[in-house]
Formats: structure tokens, sequence, C-alpha cells
């Protein structure tokens, strides 16, 4: 009896500490269910243009209508007038559009808790690019982060940035870099736009990146960085101590969390060289404990879901780059 007691004690603390480290076991990669089934080309444009490639989709404040960041029918936005910026009604109908002429390379977007579309152009060219815009709802510019066209490393400064997010006490953070030579740090801000601080740098250790690609935040207020070349999510305080690293969803290229703390991450890019034996799709999960209950396996022959988000049915919408446009997934 005492030999099972002390075996059961044993399993016990392997337990506790493995949860303490974050190193507990999960279901092999791949193998969750997947209820929803895809509609494909749900939301429409007038004229019969067509989307571009749309590395970014949010639900907005009502839970219900839903903003795209793509890149004016095509690529870039370079040379371009079409609006990028666009809002969506539940039925898919097209209800505004503005930030023409604004735009090289639309990346990153969010909506705060009143409404505001934050959005940041991952690129620089002809004196546009690497900055971080506050849009009111109606496509007022009301903040402006970043040096227009100018990429670097400073407080004021950019080099690529991919994300942005503003937490409930309107702190804003800039996921700033995009891979290569370009930067690999968490900025953030105070919410009129003073620089606060910035931390991490290229690697593979914690608190470092390699494509720091996008941000969520949960209920608790951690802060969860899609490190993408890396092949992980880092979750860290809102000073920017690191808590915990999950390898459970994949190489992230977007992440949403709902209010009620379902985790939504997109994937990509997993192939056996870059990430072996994952597949590419939406894992959707728990951000309270990590656990993965769900796997949409994306079925297209050159997967290209980078952004994601869920509205307040439980409708799951990816957005696509390469692929271009925004796959609606229903239960």
């Amino acid at each position: 009896m005492s030999h099972v007691s002390r075996a059961t004690r044993a399993a016990c603390v392997v337990i506790a500490t493995a949860a303490l480290t974050g190193q507990l076991t999960f279901a092999q990669p791949n193998s969750q269910p997947n209820p929803y089934r895809t509609i494909e080309n749900y939301f429409t444009l007038p004229d019969g243009r067509k989307l571009g490639g749309t590395p970014a989709v949010e639900t907005d404040r009502d839970g219900r209508s839903i903003w795209a960041f793509e890149r004016c029918g095509g690529d870039t936005c370079e040379g371009s007038a079409v609006a990028p910026l666009l809002k969506f009604d539940a039925s898919g109908k097209l209800v505004k559009a503005f930030g023409a002429n604004m735009f090289v390379a639309p990346h990153g977007l969010y909506v705060d808790r009143d409404g505001n579309v934050w959005v940041t152009d991952g690129q620089g060219a002809q004196g546009k690019g690497q900055q971080v815009f506050k849009f009111s709802p109606e496509g007022k510019v009301l903040m402006t982060l970043g040096k227009p066209g100018v990429g670097g490393e400073g407080p004021d400064t950019f080099n690529r940035p991919s994300d942005v997010l503003v937490a409930p006490n309107g702190d804003v953070f800039v996921a700033d870099g995009h891979g290569g030579d370009t930067n690999a740090r968490i900025v953030k801000f105070s919410k009129n736009g003073t620089f606060i601080k910035a931390w991490g740098k290229k690697g593979s250790g914690r608190g470092e990146f390699d494509t720091p690609h996008t941000l969520a935040m949960d209920s608790q207020g951690r802060l969860f960085v899609g490190d993408r070349g890396n092949n992980r999510i880092q979750i860290f305080d809102q000073q920017g101590t690191f808590l915990d690293e999950w390898k459970q969803f994949g190489r992230p290229s977007g992440i949403s969390i709902d209010k009620n703390d379902i985790l939504y991450s997109t994937d990509h890019q997993s192939t056996e060289q870059t990430n072996p034996g994952w597949k590419k799709g939406i894992r959707i999960g728990s951000a309270k404990d990590g656990r993965v209950t769900a796997f949409i396996v994306d079925p297209d022959a050159n997967p290209s879901q980078e952004g994601i988000a869920a509205d307040n049915a439980g409708n799951v919408y990816g957005s696509m780059t390469g692929g271009r446009g925004i796959k609606k997934y229903v239960k």
C-alpha cells in the first residue's frame, strides 16, 4: 500500500512540475476533430471587385460585423487608389471602406473596445509605410506611430511591423518585425502614443523572436505572441516578463482569443522542413490550459490563411494572402 502511495505521489509531482513548465503532453498534432463546414465567397464587393491578399481579419466590437485589411485587390497597395480597409455586415455585404492611397503593404489589424481600428503597414516605399495607424470607426486618422517610409529600431521607428494590439487600459503593443534582417521585438506605447519600452531580439531563446507575426491577449491580460519562425506561441505579462511557450498550436501566423478564452490560430507554413509532423490549417483550443480541441485542415493546394477571427455566434473567419479573400467556417 505504501508503495502505491509513493507511486501516486510521484506521479502527482511529475504532473504538477510539467504543468508549471508548460510541458504537459497534449494530443498528437493534426489529430483533433473538425466540427466546421466551410463557406466560400461569403463576402462580396461591389462592381465585381475581388479581394486581394488579405493578411488580417477582425470582428467589430458588436461581435457580428467583420473588418478586413486587404492589399487593394492584389499583392500590394503601392500605386493603387483602392481603399483596403473594409467592413462587412453579418450577411457578408460591404458597408464601409476607407484608407485609399495610404498604404504600401497592409498587414496587422485590431479593433479596440471603443470600435477604433488599428492597422500596421508592413513595408516602406515612396514615403509611405513602416507605420501603425489608429482610425475612428468612420475612418478618421486619430494617431500614427512610426515615421512614414523610414525603417529603424528606435523608439519612434519600426522595421516591418506585423501586428498591433490594444490592452484594456489603452496601452498599445506592436509586433515589430517580419523575419530576415528586420526587427524582432515587441514595442509598448501608452494610450497617447508615448514610447514605454521594447523587448526581444532575433533568436530562439525565451523572449527572443524569429518573425513575431501576430498578437492576442486573454482575459487575464497575458500577451500572446505568435513567434512564427520558431514554431511557437510565447506568453508574456504586459511588462514583457516571459511566462510560457506553447508549440501545440503549430507555426502561428494569426492568433485570436475570444471573450471565453478560446484561442484560434492559423498555420499556413508548417511543412516537414519548417515544422516536421504538423499540417497546415486552423487550430482551436483553450487559452487557459493550452489544450487544442479542434483542427480545420486547410484543403487548398497552396494554403495561405494568415488572419483569424471568431464572431459572437462562434463562426470562424480565416483570411488569405496568396489565395486571397476570406473563408467562413460554421459549426
